[in-house]
């Protein structure tokens, strides 16, 4: 069996725009949105119309390549410095996903040694970047899945916090591509995926994601983790990530964490995939790594016909946490399991 790509970004060369599946529209409708100004792109980043590390530096990658198509300027050093203020803007509207300012950056150094072509080579220039972020990502998670399948055995049940799949990657997705890879091969897997909240991307990503492949899947509340653990129903616990420190210690959507130590507690290998692009060496420990805030209206009435705490009552909202590493069984990258201790052998990995 094969599970059918999701076509959720890709280029639009009549309109010099980035095509994107809405992930706030899902699981209800699958819309799909053209966005053609800077305005409209950072929009879809706060907003999480597009979400998942990987997937937000592969669109920051097409966004800035559509930007350097609509900015009218008779050379292409004029473009690059547009394009440098954009990126910046680009960059800050999530900070916690590393992904992000690494597609920005790779951009923009792309783009540096070729000021001096014209502006239609300089553009096709960019354009083919942004491509090849795109092919070597599915490279990647083609990779990460195929060492994550040597983890998993015939019958095993996974639990699996947030969405970290074909839609927030760009093929197979990180935490799921060990998941999808085996459905292919013929094995039978059993998946939890809890709903995590407060935006329910396991809920509403999740387990469209795995129903959709065929996989089967069940979905639970984030405080029924400790119980399906406890009946045994557990094997392991595939998490994706944001960002990886030195030490190893991942941020990744908030709740991940708690999970972490209840596998621990149950005996359960925890193990946390991703692209060697999201870790950072250049932070010592997860005390490092930024956390986006979000809004308190998500926490008290985004999922509600009415408030369902008193408007007055402060909410504090924090998108992701900080897994200690010490809590981590392996991080896996598209070059292969990494152990601890984290700290020696992550740099090797990418």
């Amino acid at each position: 069996m094969s599970y059918e790509t999701i076509d959720h970004i890709r280029f639009n060369d009549t309109l010099d725009g980035v095509i994107i599946l809405d992930q706030t529209a899902l699981p209800g409708a699958e819309r799909y949105l053209c966005l053609t100004s800077l305005e409209e792109m950072t929009e879809a980043i706060r907003s999480l119309r597009v979400r998942g590390a990987p997937a937000i530096g592969i669109f920051a990658a097409f966004s800035l390549a559509a930007l350097a198509r609509r900015i009218p300027a008779e050379s292409s050093v004029e473009i690059l410095l547009r394009l440098r203020k954009d990126g910046a803007v680009l960059a800050a509207s999530r900070p916690t996903a590393v992904n992000l300012s690494w597609a920005v950056q790779r951009m923009l150094d792309a783009a540096e040694p070729c000021a001096g072509l014209a502006p239609e080579d300089f553009r096709d220039h960019l354009y083919l970047e942004a491509q090849k972020i795109l092919q070597e990502d599915i490279a990647m998670c083609r990779a990460i899945a195929g060492h994550g399948l040597t983890l998993l055995h015939d019958g095993d049940g996974i639990l699996t916090h947030c969405n970290a799949g074909p839609i927030a990657t760009s093929r197979y997705g990180t935490a799921l591509g060990p998941i999808l890879l085996a459905a292919e091969q013929g094995m039978k897997l059993h998946v939890f995926a809890d709903e995590t909240r407060p935006l329910l991307q396991g809920a509403r990503l999740t387990s469209w994601e795995l129903q959709r492949a065929g996989v089967d899947v069940t979905l639970i509340c984030d405080n029924m983790a400790s119980s399906v653990m406890k009946q045994g129903w557990v094997q392991a616990c595939f998490v994706g990530c944001d960002r990886i420190a030195a030490n190893g210690d991942t941020a990744n959507k908030i709740g991940t964490s708690g999970v972490a130590i209840l596998a621990k507690h149950y005996g359960i290998p925890f193990y946390v995939l991703g692209p060697s692009s999201s870790v950072d060496l250049s932070l010592s420990s997860g005390s490092e790594i930024p956390i986006e805030l979000r809004p308190e209206e998500e926490i008290r009435s985004r999922w509600y016909a009415e408030d369902m705490a008193p408007s007055s009552v402060p909410c504090y909202n924090p998108a992701f946490d900080v897994t200690d590493h010490d809590l981590i069984t392996g991080i896996i990258t598209e070059n292969g399991i990494c152990l601890p201790p984290f700290e020696e052998n992550l740099p090797k990995y990418v």
